[in-house]
């Protein structure tokens, strides 16, 4: 059992990152990073119809690119961890941007559409032995932005149903999860290089993907960090 340093919100050009997946690789790779999870968005139909653009010109994986994506993360998956000794976790950020709720769901094989409500989207990501997590659940103070707003007006009842709430974003602390004693994750929301300088995760577990989602469920092992930069070890 050993303290992990981990990010599990990162987005490439399989969406809208700025870097490819082997540079994020990379990256992470050469800061001594343990953890990384790949998150690129999905969208909702209601936001794709609303671009007045084709799912296939947007950027976020669409359902019929799902499996391709899938495919991509499971290569850099294996050249992570042979070249790095770092763990790979294929993942999606569901994006609904019309009743505004971003969930991130870790470790799913299978395609989970942003046009279903919170609870079933939990649900199914649960049946894949998926973990679900909460983003950037409050106002963000670097933008002002609140694209999850809806999970905060239900976090009275959704508290326990994630897995985690991500209790910072990037250069972003949000006190009121902390306050609440949410289970919680620290992560980088990464879309460009200097994204990487920010809040993430410390897990005390063993180094391979069940015991690190077991890690985040129980939570009595998990601290948080602000990356400066260099390399962690």
């Amino acid at each position: 059992m050993q303290w992990l340093y981990c990010d599990f919100h990162i987005h490439t050009t399989w969406s809208d990152g700025q870097c490819s997946l082997d540079r994020v690789v990379e990256l992470y790779g050469t800061a001594g990073f343990d953890v990384i999870a790949i998150t690129d968005h999905v969208l909702d139909s209601k936001s794709i119809i609303k671009s007045g653009k084709r799912e296939a010109e947007l950027r976020a994986v669409s359902r019929e690119g799902f499996s391709g994506y899938q495919q991509a993360l499971w290569a850099a998956a294996r050249r992570a961890w042979e070249k790095y000794a770092m763990l790979l976790i294929p993942g999606i950020e569901i994006t609904n941007n019309t009743s505004r709720y971003h969930i991130l769901a870790l470790d799913v094989k299978d395609y989970i559409s942003p046009d279903l409500d919170v609870d079933t989207i939990i649900e199914k990501t649960r049946a894949q032995q998926g973990i679900s997590v909460a983003c950037h659940p409050y106002v963000r103070n670097h933008s002002g932005e609140d694209p999850s707003v809806h999970l905060w007006k239900n976090h009275e009842r959704l508290a326990t149903m994630f897995d985690a709430w991500e209790v910072a974003n990037r250069d972003d602390l949000f006190n009121v999860v902390g306050l609440k004693k949410f289970n919680y994750i620290a992560n980088s929301d990464f879309h460009e290089e200097r994204h990487l300088l920010s809040w993430k995760t410390l897990l005390r577990c063993e180094k391979n993907i069940e015991a690190v989602k077991e890690a985040i469920r129980n939570n009595d092992r998990v601290s948080l960090f602000l990356y400066r930069g260099g390399k962690i070890k």
